[in-house]
């Protein structure tokens, strides 16, 4: 979050262990709560939006599947390639 941006405070019930289980991972990253709750929400966020651009990159290739021929020449090509990577 940008410096100086308001902040608002919002109240959510937490249960009794799952609030331990913050307080302790916040003081072993050495992070407040509200940091550690803030960048979880974030990552829960990203996490929804990734599925969501997954859940529609499918649906795509459903409705307009691949042509064989090109998903064929494209993993000759990627296992060309891929033979010459460092792993």
């Amino acid at each position: 979050m940008a410096k100086g941006r308001a902040k608002k405070i919002v109240q959510v019930p937490i249960e009794d262990e799952l609030l331990e289980q913050i307080d302790t991972t916040a003081g072993v990253v050495a992070e407040s709560r509200a940091a550690f709750i803030r960048e979880a929400c974030k990552q829960r966020l990203k996490s929804l939006e990734t599925k969501e651009l997954d859940r529609r990159y499918m649906e795509g290739y459903r409705k307009k599947p691949e042509e064989l021929d090109w998903a064929e020449t494209s993993a000759k090509l990627l296992a060309k390639r891929l033979a010459k990577e460092k792993w």
